[in-house]
C-alpha cells in the first residue's frame, strides 16, 4: 500500500473515535493526518510526511485550545429564567449579617442569601439573579 493510503486510513480511524468519544481534539490530529497524506501524495519522504502531521496537528491542537480558553463559558444554567422560575423574582431584605448573608422568607419558606462579590450589603429590594445549591443569589434591584 502507497504511504498516503496508511495516513488517510489513520486519519479515518481518529474520526471515527472523535466521533465515539466527542473529543474535538482527535479531529484536529485527523487533519494532521490528512496533511501527511497530502505530503505523500506530493512526494516528500516518510521523515517529511511525519513532521508534516505533526507540525500541522500539533498546530491544530494548539490553535483549538488558545480559541477554546479565550472564548466565554456557557452561562450557567442555574440563572436562566427558563430553568428556574426564581429568576427575576424580587425580594426584600430587612437586615444582612456579619457573614454576608441574610435570611428571608420566600414562597413560604425561609431561604438563605447571598449577593454577588464585591456588592455593600445594605437593606431593600433585591433581584434574584441565580440559585447556588439551596441559596438565592441577588444583586440590587
Amino acid at each position: 500500500m502507497a504511504d498516503s493510503t496508511w495516513w488517510w486510513l489513520l486519519a479515518g480511524a481518529l474520526v471515527g473515535a472523535e466521533l465515539l468519544t466527542g473529543t474535538f481534539y482527535l479531529l484536529m490530529l485527523a487533519l494532521g493526518a490528512a496533511g501527511g497524506a497530502i505530503a505523500a501524495h506530493l512526494g516528500l519522504p516518510l521523515t517529511g510526511q511525519i513532521v508534516v502531521a505533526a507540525v500541522l496537528g500539533a498546530a491544530a491542537v494548539a490553535g483549538w485550545y488558545l480559541h477554546s480558553r479565550r472564548r466565554p463559558g456557557d452561562p450557567s444554567v442555574r440563572g436562566l429564567r427558563s430553568v428556574n422560575l426564581d429568576v427575576g423574582e424580587v425580594i426584600q431584605i430587612e437586615q444582612w449579617n456579619a457573614d454576608g448573608t441574610a435570611t428571608v422568607k420566600y414562597r413560604g419558606a425561609a431561604w438563605t442569601v447571598i449577593q454577588r462579590p464585591g456588592n455593600a450589603p445594605a437593606p431593600g429590594a433585591y433581584r434574584v439573579t441565580e440559585l447556588v445549591g439551596n441559596r438565592l443569589l441577588v444583586e440590587k434591584a
